[in-house]
């Protein structure tokens, strides 16, 4: 599965993970502020380590900024043995319904081959199934529809076309696993 982005703005299939943070405390000063729960961590170590295993490694990850979701990503980077300075932090992405979303992801650049991006619901499960094209994996297809898409959900996309074209119906999904599962 592995995709670098040394020939990504030459038409090879880019690869998108799309990511719900992982469990979070429940109470915080704002919603902002809410770190994750220590089973949150151990559930983000986790999908980091599956998605090492599956020779997956980001150029760019963008990254909601919320306290959870940039922990998330060090407990993703950290298990999968990532350089964590690969990711954005982006205050967009933290209020982000589905369609700013998709005008984030349209931003990357054209050479970044792997992007993950983790985020929050309902956005990101809305901005998943979007992306579907229903071509992909039936396994991963089964487990998106009938586990939703909880915290530590990630969804693996291949992506044929440019960044700047990605919409619903862009990506085949090649596998969904729930960190921690």
């Amino acid at each position: 599965m592995q995709q670098s982005g040394e020939d990504a703005g030459n038409g090879a299939t880019r690869r998108l993970v799309i990511m719900r943070h992982a469990k979070a405390e429940p109470t915080a000063p704002s919603d902002h502020e809410r770190a994750l729960a220590a089973r949150g961590s151990d559930d983000a170590e986790a999908a980091g380590r599956w998605l090492a295993e599956q020779g997956i490694t980001p150029d760019v990850a963008l990254v909601s900024d919320a306290l959870r979701t940039r922990q998330t990503w060090a407990r993703v980077a950290g298990g999968a043995g990532w350089d964590e300075a690969v990711a954005e932090f982006s205050e967009a992405l933290y209020a982000a319904g589905p369609d700013p979303a998709f005008d984030l992801l349209r931003e990357t650049d054209a050479a970044v081959g792997t992007l993950v991006v983790i985020g929050h619901n309902p956005t990101m499960a809305y901005v998943a199934e979007l992306i579907d094209d229903g071509e992909g994996d039936g396994d991963a297809t089964t487990g998106m529809v009938t586990r939703g898409f909880p915290t530590s959900a990630l969804a693996v996309f291949a992506v044929d076309g440019p960044w700047s074209d990605l919409g619903p119906g862009a990506g085949r999904l090649e596998a969904f696993h729930v960190g921690g599962a």
